[in-house]
Order: structure tokens, then sequence, then C-alpha cells
């Protein structure tokens, strides 16, 4: 068969110069998969370093230094059980039997005058706190952690004034000076010391704002889509609508922040940093994106699904709201996943309409002053004190949990949703 081929003058398939082609072909092949695996690597090399840098430099954040202190409370002079200090002014009624000198006295007593004078003035408050937790403590002597001031921190740290050191090293050696892991950083707010400093209310404002944002973005874009998809006729007002929607997601996010200055201040001027306005603001900026992905979610349903409805009776609307909508929710959350993950980390919009105040308690709901935890980041990051440095490295962290967690809520609904046909 091949000497017929030969004496015909038709040539073999597979020549030289085919073979060196294809192994061109392949070599290049190769190359590609090298260079996306490379891509990849180097991806995920950057990503460990990021994240074991942060998580090193914000370990810091969660501690602060503290003093140990024995207080006789069943000596002190203070009296009360859980029905007197149960109310909102129970803090005010151990000040005024004189818990800060009492605190400060036994200082005294155990570390000496210059060693007191490395307490902070606000301690009373956890010694405070934990009567109010357990009355029995009254009856008893108590060791208490107590907060050190900002200069013994420091002096902790090898930073600071040589008189801060020697006296941090002195307490240390008598073991009555450590950093240890501070719980109070989860559950208080922004303060002027970074050893009063806490992320619950900055955390608390970004979980209000997000919960504004998703609640106007998610409906209205999605019936913006559905809408502009399945109902909107094709004509020049509509591809003006297209346009426009497509040239809002590429808009700066300052600029949204300069329209809820402009538009929401004017309109609810007593509601500056609050959470709702910050939620209004952001929504703006994510109902784009989610226009966008739930158009591409919704064209990607087959048209026989459609057919198939409403051949068995089914009207458009039940067409679209009973079939389309549920086979293209998936892809809609992921461009809500990808709008609501931008949202949470932008930082200048929020700026604009003042949500950069020092706002010292936590929110106590959409309409009160409030921050969010990237303008917390911003805010701390700018502060002279290197005590914040730490403190900046573990709400950073805090915030990428809350991301994370954000996100992974979201997937879940998105696997839970998802149908295949």
């Amino acid at each position: 068969m091949s000497e017929a081929i030969i004496s015909e003058g038709i040539r073999p398939t597979r020549t030289d110069e085919f073979r060196q082609r294809l192994e061109k072909r392949y070599k290049a092949e190769r190359r590609f998969n090298l260079a996306g695996l490379s891509a990849i690597l180097i991806s995920v090399a950057v990503l460990i370093f990021l994240l074991g840098n942060m998580t090193f430099n914000g370990m810091g954040g969660f501690q602060r230094a503290e003093i140990d202190v024995s207080i006789d409370l069943s000596q002190s002079g203070i009296a009360g059980d859980s029905s007197t200090l149960s109310g909102d002014d129970a803090l005010q009624v151990l000040q005024r039997q004189g818990l800060p000198d009492v605190v400060q006295f036994y200082a005294e007593q155990s570390l000496g005058e210059e060693a007191a004078q490395g307490i902070s003035s606000e301690a009373w408050r956890d010694v405070a706190n934990d009567i109010i937790a357990d009355t029995s403590i009254l009856r008893e002597e108590v060791t208490f952690s107590l907060a050190a001031t900002d200069g013994l921190a420091s002096g902790l740290k090898d930073e600071g004034s040589a008189e801060m050191q020697a006296l941090a090293d002195r307490l240390e050696a008598d073991g009555v000076l450590a950093s240890n892991f501070d719980p109070g950083f989860l559950a208080r707010s922004d303060a002027t010391s970074p050893q009063k400093v806490g992320i619950w209310g900055a955390l608390k404002g970004s979980i209000l704002t997000m919960i504004v944002t998703l609640l106007l973005a998610f409906p209205i874009g999605v019936l913006a889509a559905l809408y502009l998809e399945e109902y909107a006729p094709k004509n020049r007002w509509t591809d003006v609508i297209e346009v426009s929607i497509n040239n809002l997601a590429a808009v700066p996010s300052i600029i949204f922040g300069l329209l809820g200055l402009a538009v929401f201040l004017w309109m609810f001027p007593n509601l500056r940093s609050a959470p709702l306005i910050g939620g209004m603001t952001l929504a703006l900026m994510t109902m784009p994106v989610i226009v966008i992905s739930g158009r591409n979610a919704i064209k990607a349903v087959p048209p026989s699904i459609r057919d198939g409805a409403l051949a068995i009776g089914a009207s458009p609307v039940q067409v679209v709201f009973h079939h389309v909508l549920p086979l293209a929710l998936p892809g809609i959350l992921t461009g809500t996943i990808i709008g609501m993950a931008r949202a949470l980390g932008e930082t200048a919009p929020l700026l604009m309409i003042g949500m950069r105040a020092f706002v010292a308690t936590a929110p106590d709901g959409f309409t009160s002053p409030a921050t969010v935890l990237p303008v917390q980041i911003f805010l701390w990051s700018d502060e002279i004190d290197r005590g914040f440095v730490e403190r900046t490295s573990a709400a950073i962290i805090i915030l990428l949990l809350f991301l994370l967690l954000m996100n992974g809520l979201a997937i879940y609904l998105r696997n839970k949703f998802e149908k295949t046909w």
C-alpha cells in the first residue's frame, strides 16, 4: 500500500517537517503550562508571605502589658451584691465607693510607689468589671492583671525611655509584669491609648454597614438584571442603560462617596457616619457588579428550560421566578460575593461621609455614629505611638477573618442552590 502511494506521487503524512512542527507545538504547550504553573506558585508564595508576615506582626496586637496586683477586697470597704451592681450605673457605684483609690493603694503597697505609677489610670475599670461579674470576690483577696501605661508597655518591648526600660526589666524579673492575651481587644472600642483600644466598635459597624449594603444592593440588582434580560425591549434606551451600568462598575469608589455626601447626607444631615448612610453609599457601588453578573448568569440558562416551562402551561412570570432565577442564582451569588468583598474593604467613600470619626462606643443601631474596620485600620496606621502598629496588624487579621467568613457563607449558599441540567 505504501509503495502504491509513493508510486502515485503522494507524499506520506508524517514527514520529518511535520514531526518538527508537531514537536514545536508540543514544546510551546509545555512552556505555556509551565508559565501557568509558575504564575500560580508565585501567587501562592506571595499570599503565604503576606499572611505569614501579617500573622507574625499581628500576634502581638492581641496582647497587652499587664501588672499583677493583689487586692484584699474584704478589707477595702467596697460593698455590693448582685442586686445593687446589676444596673447600668454599677461602675459609677463602685467609683463613688472609692475603688480607684483602693486599686492605687494596693498597687503602691505591693509594688512600690514608682512601679504603681506604671499602672493605667483606667485599670480600676477592669477590677470593677470583675466585681460586677462575680460579687463574691468582695469577700476575698484576689490578684488582678491590670493594664500598664503606654510608657511601661513600650519599655517591656525595649523601646521608649531608659527609665521605663529599666523599670520594665525589674518588674518582669520579679514576675509581676508580662504581655498577656487581651480578650478585651475583641470587646472594646476605639481609644487614645494602644493599651485600651479594641476592635468591637469597628467590627460591629462593619457588620451593620454590610447588612444595609446587602439588603439594598442584592434585591435591586437582581430585579434590574431580570428586567433588562427578560422584559426590557431592545431599543436605544436600554442600550444607554446597559452602557451606563457597565461604566458605573468601573467608576472609582470615591465618586460614590461624593454622591453619598451630596445626596444622602443632604437628605439625612443628622445621620453622618451612621451605618445606614455608609450602607446606602456602598450599595450604589456594589449594585452594578450584581447587575452585570446577574445578567450573565441569566443568559447562561438554556432556552430549553424556558420553552419546557411554557410548554407545560407556566406563565412568563412563573418561568422567570420558578425556573430561570433559581438556576441563575449561583452565578448571581458569585457576583454578589465579589461586590460585597470589594465593599467591605473600601475606605475612600466612607471617609467622604464622615465615618472616620473617633467613636469610643460600639453603635447601638443603624443610625448610631460608627466606624468600620478599613477606616479604623487606616486611622491606627497613622498614629505616632508605635504601640498602634501591632494593633493595626491585629485589626487586619480580624478584617481578613471577617472577609473569609462572609465569603464562606456566600459560597455555601451558592453551592446549596446550584443545580445541573
